[in-house]
């Protein structure tokens, strides 16, 4: 189940689009508030449209409570590896794990099996890995960020199950998608409201809603191209192409917040890239 060019381009587009709107949840002056808003937008842009998609299949049901549960652990993991380390550290281990547990695993969960050239992808993604986990020393190794970004790569792996074989299940997948944003996106949102109080949420949302929105669009579109692309692709070959989004946010970090990038992490950078890319070749 290989993608056409068309829908790789589309994929590549996504995992930029997944690059960006993380680093919009990055430079929120309130990062909770700010990644609920993010995801209410898709809950606001896809209920309207439920009505006019057509019915999915009732097998897809279990996939989407399942990805919905997963989606909120991944959001608050991920927004806990955010408040300790930088977008050019944490998103590069996060996104780097979730496709090499998918590759590593898929075989044995859904009989998608991997050539030796794909599972070389997966070696130079794990290298890659550790070593942006190292990039401050060895010191750093063990930090929160690391820690947060590493879980979070676990539920990453867990919703690409999810709603890759959701997808499929559906026999609608953009029934599916619309669904998906309905069920995961208030969440967030709802703890913000508990934990900051209602009035500071509506403030916030008052000044910086706008660009919060932008944000949530993005996700929404860049997050529906990727589940189309696993109901009809291999989903470590989808998994690996869109995690292509590690060498944007990566750029991102450096180069729009001024974190700083050096030698070893452009190395872990270039090593992560390859070994996606490397996964996602035909040979």
């Amino acid at each position: 189940m290989k993608l056409d060019l068309v829908l790789m381009a589309a994929v590549l587009c996504a995992a930029l689009m997944h690059a960006s709107w993380n680093a919009i949840v990055k430079t929120e002056r309130d990062r909770l508030i700010g990644f609920g808003l993010v995801m209410v937008t898709g809950t606001v842009i896809c209920a309207p449209l439920l009505p006019f998609l057509g019915p999915m299949s009732a097998k897809a049901i279990p996939w989407l409570m399942l990805s919905g549960a997963v989606h909120v652990c991944y959001y608050f993991f991920l927004l806990s590896a955010y408040a300790h380390g930088d977008l050019s550290h944490v998103y590069p281990i996060a996104r780097g794990l979730g496709p090499t547990l998918v590759a590593i695993l898929s075989g044995a969960l859904i009989g998608e099996h991997l050539s030796l050239h794909e599972y070389g992808g997966v070696l130079l993604v794990s290298l890659g890995i550790m070593a942006l986990a190292l990039a401050k020393g060895f010191g750093n190794w063990g930090g929160r960020g690391t820690l947060f970004a590493v879980v979070t790569g676990f539920t990453i792996a867990g919703y690409t199950f999810a709603d890759g074989l959701g997808g499929r299940a559906s026999g609608n997948p953009i029934a599916y998608i619309a669904w998906l944003n309905v069920v995961e996106g208030p969440w967030v949102l709802a703890f913000a409201m508990w934990k900051r109080r209602p009035g500071v949420v509506l403030t916030y949302a008052r000044i910086e809603g706008r660009r919060s929105a932008i944000g949530g669009v993005i996700a929404t579109l860049g997050y529906g191209i990727a589940i189309y692309a696993l109901s009809v692709g291999a989903l470590a070959h989808v998994a690996a192409l869109r995690e292509t989004s590690v060498l944007f946010a990566t750029v991102i970090g450096t180069r729009l917040l001024g974190e700083p990038f050096g030698r070893w992490r452009l190395l872990a950078a270039v090593m992560i890239v390859s070994g996606l890319v490397l996964m996602n070749l035909t040979l």
